[in-house]
């Protein structure tokens, strides 16, 4: 049993207990510096992300769809500041993280929060990825829900050197969770959502197959080869971390999702040419369907999206400021981009 009866979690390390404090040293915690209890046992969702900046935009997000009301005279503070090297909010229940980029910054992260829901004793947690992801035969803009995660030889578990010894951990994920965000798409939504499998891979550009590396050793015809066939497989996307995320999860008892935006379609191309006002609002995808599921857990109602589709604006001017001759409207916090009021033809 990895749960203690009451919904705590039970670490698979017996030496924690032996210690007189545990250094949670890049979240800048401690089991001895802080009241790990009075400060985080009430945490029920913990959510990632790549970076410091979507992840705080994420918690501002949560905290208005929540209706989380901060004290009096406070504002919303990366707690884990002086690590310099993750980010972490906390919104009433929920906890968000940025994790970084791949698996062992994933993997760090993991080992770190993982052992803080064990101090704070929070009961039954459940951890999201919200991420970004190359589809594969989905275009972008659309959601993935991992059912399963592999790795670039298709095994379905993490590997990793332990005392000169290979140690291997099943990255299984919660397919009742997946299925039952999947279930909170609105046809009004402006994203589709499949529920498939992911191939998580050790790298963005040879990893992944691209031809647009500073190294490719292979065709165009053998890259299409590879993702048609992995395609077969039910493989729907590729990104870097729901191997290591499922396999840590699953070994602490804890329910977990990957949920992930697509980017662009692999089978159509390598390079992320998107805008970044386009990019921006897809991101916000993952998101929209976790709150969901956090506001249904808690009980509260679930309105549907007022926001608009990334693809109203495809007959707008969304060039630079520089290069735009119209009147531009400027976006807030987008340095040198804009929305223009004209329409193109």
């Amino acid at each position: 049993m990895i749960r203690f009866p009451d919904g705590t979690i039970k670490l698979r390390n017996p030496h924690i207990a032996e210690m007189d404090q545990d250094i949670l040293y890049h979240l800048a915690l401690g089991s001895g510096s802080h009241d790990l209890v009075e400060m985080f046992s009430d945490v029920r969702y913990v959510c990632m992300g790549g970076t410091p900046k979507r992840m705080e935009g994420f918690a501002n997000f949560i905290m208005d769809e929540i209706g989380y009301k901060l004290p009096t005279g406070t504002t919303l503070l990366d707690i884990s500041y002086l690590s310099y090297r993750y980010s972490m909010y906390k919104v009433g229940p929920v906890l968000c993280f940025s994790h970084g980029m791949g698996i062992p910054s994933v993997g760090i992260l993991l080992h770190e929060v993982i052992k803080l829901m064990y101090h704070a004793k929070c009961k039954n947690p459940i951890f999201f990825r919200l991420g970004t992801c190359g589809g594969i035969g989905i275009e972008g803009g659309n959601l993935v829900i991992s059912e399963s995660a592999v790795d670039g030889l298709m095994h379905p578990y993490l590997e990793l050197p332990v005392l000169g010894k290979m140690q291997r951990r099943p990255a299984i994920l919660d397919k009742q969770l997946a299925h039952e965000l999947k279930d909170l798409r609105f046809e009004s939504d402006p994203f589709s959502v499949t529920v498939g499998k992911t191939m998580c891979t050790y790298d963005f550009y040879e990893g992944q197959g691209r031809l647009d590396g500073a190294f490719c050793d292979y065709s165009e015809e053998d890259k299409l080869d590879f993702l048609h066939k992995i395609h077969q497989d039910n493989i729907v996307n590729m990104e870097m971390e729901s191997l290591c995320f499922a396999a840590l999860c699953h070994h602490a008892g804890i329910r977990c999702a990957v949920i992930c935006v697509t980017l662009l379609n692999r089978l159509t191309g390598d390079q992320v040419s998107t805008s970044k006002e386009v990019l921006g609002k897809w991101q916000e995808y993952p998101q929209m369907l976790v709150s969901r599921y956090i506001k249904q857990q808690m009980g509260l109602p679930i309105s549907r999206p007022q926001r608009t589709h990334p693809q109203a604006m495809k007959n707008k001017c969304v060039v630079t400021r520089d290069e735009c001759s119209h009147q531009p409207r400027m976006m807030e916090g987008l340095e040198r981009q804009h929305l223009c009021t004209v329409r193109i033809p």
